[in-house]
């Protein structure tokens, strides 16, 4: 077996040219695999055509490359949470491919298995199976470029006609991976919702990258707790469990039983946090 492990992510995506197409892992800020997107940052890549759940905010996982205009096309399935990304969508900077989560999920997982396209009900009867959904405005409020119409085909099910439209797979030049665990032969282990789209990514990239929090030994990892073989990983980081982690968006509540405390013109509460998401 080959050792995968690079020194550092920095040598990991020093190959990465410009115009280069990535399938990125993370789902919110969960997983995000920073160390090599600020790798990728520093090298000055550019022009690049990204696919991931989202992009992430303003000062943090993808939106570090948004910021300074280094990424020209994004295909993703939520972008709410970051305002410079809807000021170059509507400016005309910034080209959308806006695709349903579960079809774009399924759209890399077929990519990484050879399966070239499916069919699937999502999205019947939209915009996102008859065309017209803008990609690309002209920054005067015009659409520069809108999706095309996809094959819709009847097939039966359950003794029912249904219309399914056609999807093509996604498959990418690199890929770059967060995970919680892996060791030297790429074998990894994903940690809650980051195991949510890393996987897939890996796996729809020619090279895939990958930063882990802790790098093991051959044969340390259980093989059935292996939650993506190493087939799929051609090189392999470790940054440490201390690597940054942003949460995207932070509840606050009373605790029960504790009043709320007042301090002078201030008010204090006495909170827990919580979040859904975990990397």
């Amino acid at each position: 077996m080959i050792d995968k492990t690079w020194p550092s992510p920095a040598e990991a995506v020093a190959d990465i040219p410009d115009g280069a197409s990535l399938a990125v892992g993370g789902f919110g800020l969960s997983g995000n695999p920073i160390a090599l997107i600020e790798a990728l940052l520093a090298q000055g890549t550019r022009d690049l055509s990204v696919v991931s759940n989202n992009c992430g905010v303003d000062d943090w996982g993808l939106g570090i490359l948004l910021g300074v205009g280094r990424i020209r096309k994004m295909t993703s399935s939520y972008v709410g949470e970051n305002k410079e990304f809807e000021r170059q969508f509507l400016s005309g900077e910034l080209e959308l491919e806006l695709t349903p989560q579960g079809t774009l999920a399924e759209k890399l997982r077929a990519g990484g298995s050879g399966i070239a396209a499916f069919y699937t009900q999502t999205g019947v009867g939209t915009q996102v199976a008859e065309g017209g959904l803008p990609q690309r405005y002209d920054g005067a409020g015009g659409v520069a470029l809108a999706s095309p119409a996809k094959d819709v085909r009847t097939f039966d099910v359950d003794g029912q006609p249904r219309e399914f439209v056609l999807e093509e797979a996604i498959t990418t030049d690199f890929s770059l991976i967060h995970a919680w665990k892996g060791d030297r032969h790429g074998n990894l282990v994903f940690r809650k919702a980051a195991r949510s789209f890393n996987p897939l990514a890996a796996m729809a990239g020619r090279t895939c990258i990958v930063q882990v929090e802790h790098l093991v030994e051959p044969g340390e990892i259980d093989p059935d707790a292996v939650h993506l073989p190493g087939v799929y990983v051609h090189r392999i980081v470790e940054v440490g469990p201390d690597i940054p982690k942003r949460i995207e968006r932070r509840t606050v509540r009373e605790r029960p039983g504790e009043p709320v405390a007042s301090t002078g013109s201030a008010t204090t509460i006495p909170i827990t946090t919580s979040t859904t998401k975990e990397s």
